[in-house]
């Protein structure tokens, strides 16, 4: 468009040098918005997301929320996952898998089933500076909550108000909370929404190293293959699916599925610490991980960076592919090779 408007400009020029000196000037004048009108679009496009690096009309003020989501499979499908930045997945008791789902760029209508706290659970929320939902804890996570470690909604003092019970799932798998309820609660409570996370780093070509070509790999659990997880790529939409238990990840209420443009696998220490079996996760020290982006997996390291947990490579961080990540914590024994399966083209 740039080119076009400066040849039509030089022939005005030329056709007009020809004749009276005084008529040469309008035709600089005809450039001079086209300029003006790319510079405003550059302005335009340099607001970004924190969390996925996607394009934002402006400077993001949002406060990230952090909600724990019910992973069980009376629990399934989930409301809202779809729509989070990030979604951790880590063990609770046993092994059965919970979710910390992270919303930020966007919030749906209603998320849940919402399910109770784990100490680990708030650490994370706390990396993000993220407004915590939950409903109930466990005693290590009580502890943290009523001492101010974060901001948080429980459901334990808002069961029927701002947390709604549904009648088409039987507790403790029927608890959802609106994001008009959050705000509310948010405000009763006297929370500020308006602080927005760190921004992650992305690239448009993720880490660019060199990795193998996967199809699609799964994640077991205690090889309970009700929490087997499955993430295939789908080269035409150049995302990942995730399934569990052979059944695509999908909205309850739009069944619009989980489409995810990074897949971080990291193996850390779990230890059980009670009779309930609930667990010490090690989210400090690092170690392996594996990274899939478009397509391919990579073996990077993983590290908590001022409480997120992100791949490195080398001592450097590995940026990630705009778009939404999901984060699948795993023991480290059997750790990453006892726990992968993988299919290559």
């Amino acid at each position: 468009m740039l080119k076009k408007a400066v040849m039509l400009s030089l022939v005005a020029f030329t056709l007009i040098g020809c004749g009276k000196e005084e008529k040469a000037e309008p035709s600089k004048e005809v450039t001079a918005p086209v300029t003006e009108e790319k510079n405003e679009s550059e302005v335009e496009s340099s607001y970004h997301f924190p969390l996925t690096g996607m394009d934002a009309e402006e400077a993001e003020t949002s406060r990230a929320v952090a909600v724990v989501v019910n992973n069980h499979p009376k629990a399934r499908p989930q409301s809202g996952l779809h729509k989070a930045d990030i979604v951790y997945e880590l063990l609770a008791e046993g092994d059965v898998t919970r979710f910390l789902a992270i919303f930020q760029s966007e919030m749906p209508k209603m998320v849940g089933p919402v399910r109770s706290a784990r100490d680990y659970f708030v650490n994370l929320a706390e990396g993000y500076n993220g407004l915590f939902i939950a409903h109930g804890y466990s005693p290590e996570a009580k502890e943290m909550l009523t001492s101010g470690t974060v901001d948080h909604l429980n459901g334990m003092q808002y069961d029927g108000t701002l947390f709604k019970r549904v009648d088409f799932r039987k507790a403790p798998h029927n608890s959802y909370i609106r994001s008009e309820a959050i705000l509310k609660g948010a405000e009763k409570n006297g929370y500020e929404m308006d602080t927005p996370p760190a921004s992650l780093t992305f690239s448009e070509n993720g880490g660019s190293m060199k990795g193998e070509e996967v199809d699609s790999i799964m994640v077991s659990y205690d090889n309970n293959p009700s929490f087997n997880v499955i993430y295939e790529y789908n080269n035409d939409k150049k995302k990942y699916e995730r399934f569990s238990a052979d059944k695509k990840t999908v909205d309850y209420d739009s069944k619009t599925p989980v489409e995810l443009d990074n897949v971080l696998i990291i193996e850390t220490p779990h230890k059980v610490i009670d009779n309930s079996g609930r667990r010490e996760i090690d989210l400090m020290s690092g170690g392996n991980a594996y990274l899939l982006q478009k397509g391919k997996l990579f073996e990077v390291e993983w590290k908590n960076d001022d409480g997120k947990l992100l791949p490195y490579l080398d001592g450097e961080p590995v940026p990630l592919v705009p778009g939404k990540t999901w984060i699948n914590i795993i023991p480290s024994n059997p750790g990453l090779e006892g726990s992968i399966s993988k299919e290559i083209q």
